[in-house]
């Protein structure tokens, strides 16, 4: 509801909040495999909401998704050459035998996998190397921009870094520009160049990573990173436990929808939504009543 942002070209907008307040929904909406009631997605300038199929399927080209899960998202019936094939075939790129072979093997390379996966199905694999299979399908058509739908949350921790550093190093070589979704809040701001935090279908922070880990002015954003947890076991830690559960997304509360579980919601909070209020030229936030 109502969520604006930008992205500029090479950067990483970072994307949290709890299970149901619409992260994946709004990176669905973006590459319109979920289609928006209102608004507008400006793509170079452009609306993208106003494209036919014809536009719709050049535009894919250039934006791309990477799932969460790398287990569902790969047929099975499908050896990882044919699964790498496909979107190559679809938008007929590199139709010359040799030369899409060649591409197969630049792709394996940039994911570092070996050549020999070409002829292996997905359960031939780990988690980890699944997911790479995924970035390299993203990759095959040269996008410019890549919706990471939490793309290490179903990976064992001992690989999550791996693939982290992979998408950085991809970023840097090709120029990539990621919304990356995810509830690890430590990953979050390791990648992002900016974090967006979401509550219930609304933005209600967004600013540049170290900005907003550092002095962040929603309560809710607060609360958040105060669940964050730190390795020093002597350091103490003010945890910001809130009361109450979740409402629900399909009936939210009216004014600020955050003001059932806010310790610092007064009459106001209850009546009206926050109008955006900007704490400087990257940072805004939606409280009438911020931590300052």
């Amino acid at each position: 509801n109502d969520v604006s942002f930008k992205i500029k070209r090479g950067e990483t907008l970072g994307l949290v909040g709890e299970s149901g307040c619409g992260k994946t929904t709004l990176g669905r909406c973006i590459l319109r495999l979920l289609e928006p009631t209102s608004g507008e997605i400006l793509y170079n300038g452009q609306n993208i909401l106003n494209y036919g199929p014809k536009e719709m399927r050049e535009l894919r080209r250039k934006i791309q998704i990477i799932f969460q899960d790398p287990y569902a998202s790969l047929n099975p019936r499908m050896t990882i050459g044919s699964i790498l094939s496909e979107p190559l075939r679809i938008h007929n790129l590199f139709e010359g035998k040799k030369e899409r072979q060649k591409r197969l093997y630049e792709l394996l390379d940039q994911v570092q996998l070996p050549k020999d996966a070409l002829n292996k199905y997905p359960h031939e694999f780990s988690g980890g190397q699944r997911q790479r299979v995924c970035i390299a399908r993203a990759l095959a058509v040269e996008p410019d921009f890549i919706v990471c739908d939490e793309p290490v949350s179903a990976l064992d921790v001992s690989v999550q870094a791996q693939v982290i550093n992979l998408l950085t190093d991809l970023q840097k070589d090709l120029g990539l520009t990621y919304l990356f979704i995810a509830h690890d809040l430590k990953v979050v701001e390791y990648i992002s160049t900016k974090v967006a935090v979401m509550y219930l279908g609304n933005m209600v922070e967004l600013a540049e990573a170290s900005e907003l880990y550092g002095d962040s002015r929603h309560p809710y954003t607060k609360a958040l990173f105060s669940a964050i947890p730190v390795a020093d076991p002597s350091r103490k830690t003010d945890r910001i436990l809130l009361e109450g559960d979740i409402p629900s997304p399909m009936n939210p509360p009216a004014g600020c929808h955050f003001h059932p579980r806010c310790w610092k919601a007064t009459d106001e909070c209850k009546t009206a939504y926050p109008s955006r209020t900007d704490a400087s030229g990257s940072h805004y936030y939606r409280c009438y009543n911020p931590i300052n």
